[in-house]
């Protein structure tokens, strides 16, 4: 076969880890996807992966865990309908694969047959939005624990009240090899590094909590010293505002979102009421909804795939197709759903690349990538000093919703009362208490600061987790109801 993709590279790479040494090559592949159609099913794929993870964590001045893990496997999956079978094993061998495709054969007699297998394997789309680094290979252990142990230190000079502060590092290297029934084999090396910092300042008994870190797809050598100055700055600062907070207060009023990770709200109260499962199983607030306005005039919302380096991108998704950006709300006006190939197909819609698992061992499902709004074209300045009285949140900690009905509740970990178009003072214990489309209504000032997360976000959905991006500008928000402790 002759190979013309741009970055075979990562194929050839791709094969070396995860064929090669156990004796596979694409006459394995084809004959086990071929064990598949022996009955009839629409569509079927092998995800193979290789991963290898380490993490380092920092508490009272000690590097006091450090862990590293090697995962291999392959999942073998086929689709029938709306119906799917899956099975996997962490031994890659011919046997295996020939033992996991006879058990997906469980729903072959609901198939249509209207997919057969290819008899060749071709490769598929090419992109390097990253490099093919190996982060763990960046840097020696004690390079590894110099690094928790520098952000310590300047975490603890910033300021006497700081008493503690626990550091943590974690890194992977990730190779997936995606081979489809109709003869797309597609490959990507995934590197991935995280730093996180949180300490507690203490002033006359009382004890506050500030956080701070980010990373992407980078090896270690991303966290130069400027980077962790930011990092310790804005954890240390975020301490010390809580120690002067006061008790929030509750009822409704006028909200700022500052920029940033406070899209983490945006991703959950209307993100995952997005994606192509929901909407087509009609238990999401947005099912049936596309061409209608559910949000103001301005607000326009992407899920971005494609941006160089971010902890949420990714060359091709966990189909083998290249992910993009999707305008899932454009103006006000809802455009389209986040899309995996099996719901696309059910509900005659495009794919848009956004089919993710947490491994090898995981079912494929429609998950956001980098999930952010639009910026508008108001001064933040301008946001801020149009407000009379209400609540700016720059930070936010922990929140639910219900995607049936788009209700959520957010914690803010950082906020300030708002008075006379100024900060007054900061305060403690508010949450965000609302519905994901009617706060969408209620958006009247957009910003032209449209900032993404620093690369900390991990998203849940059915028992896994994935990286992914959030981000937005400042926001305005009219009559959003306040839960507080004053």
């Amino acid at each position: 076969m002759k190979l013309t993709e741009p970055n075979l590279h990562t194929q050839r790479i791709a094969r070396d880890i995860l064929l090669t040494p156990y004796g596979l090559d694409e006459g394995h592949l084809v004959k086990s996807l071929g064990a598949i159609f022996t009955h009839r099913v629409d569509y079927a794929d092998l995800y193979f992966q290789f991963t290898r993870s380490e993490s380092w964590s920092l508490e009272e001045g000690i590097v006091k865990t450090g862990s590293f893990s090697i995962d291999q496997g392959v999942g073998v999956r086929a689709v029938s309908g709306d119906k799917t079978a899956f099975s996997y094993s962490d031994e890659i061998s011919e046997h295996a694969l020939l033992q996991a495709a006879a058990a997906t054969r469980t729903i072959a007699r609901q198939g249509a047959g209207r997919i057969k297998v290819a008899s060749t394997i071709q490769p598929g789309s090419a992109r390097a939005l990253y490099g093919e680094h190996d982060p763990l290979a960046s840097l020696d252990a004690t390079a590894k624990v110099k690094l928790v142990e520098k952000i310590e230190r300047i975490a603890r000079a910033k300021d006497p009240r700081v008493s503690q502060v626990m550091a943590g590092l974690s890194g992977e290297y990730d190779v997936v090899l995606v081979v489809r029934s109709d003869g797309v084999i597609a490959a990507d090396i995934r590197p991935l590094v995280r730093l996180s910092l949180t300490v507690i300042a203490e002033q006359n008994g009382r004890r506050e909590v500030g956080s701070a870190g980010g990373g992407g797809r980078y090896d270690y050598s991303y966290f130069t010293d400027e980077l962790l100055e930011k990092y310790a700055s804005e954890a240390v600062a975020s301490a010390l505002v809580n120690l002067e907070a006061r008790p929030a207060p509750a009822g409704p009023m006028t909200v700022v979102l500052g920029p940033g990770w406070p899209g983490v709200l945006l991703h959950e109260a209307i993100g995952h009421g997005l994606e192509g499962d929901f909407n087509r199983k009609g238990s999401s607030a947005f099912s049936g909804r596309i061409g209608e306005r559910v949000a103001a005039k301005g607000v326009t919302v992407v899920d971005d795939g494609t941006i160089a380096d971010r902890r949420g991108s990714l060359n091709i998704d966990d189909e083998g197709n290249p992910t993009q950006c999707t305008t899932l709300i454009e103006d006000g006006i809802l455009k389209g759903y986040i899309q995996d190939t099996m719901n696309a197909r059910l509900m005659n819609m495009p794919v848009t690349g956004n089919a993710r698992r947490e491994s090898f061992a995981h079912l494929p499902m429609p998950r956001m990538t980098n999930t952010y709004m639009l910026a508008g074209d108001r001064d933040p300045a301008e946001i801020l000093a149009s407000v009379k009285n209400g609540l700016y949140a720059s930070n936010f900690g922990g929140g639910q919703v219900d995607i049936t009905n788009g209700k959520f509740v957010f914690s803010a970990s950082e906020a300030w009362m708002i008075e006379d178009g100024k900060l007054s003072y900061p305060v403690k214990g508010a949450t965000l208490i609302g519905n994901g489309p009617e706060v969408l209504n209620r958006v009247t000032m957009i910003g032209h600061d449209m900032k993404l997360d620093s690369g900390v976000g991990v998203c849940g959905k059915e028992g896994q987790s994935v990286p992914v991006g959030v981000g937005q500008p400042t926001l305005k928000i009219e009559g959003m109801t306040v839960g507080g402790t004053a």
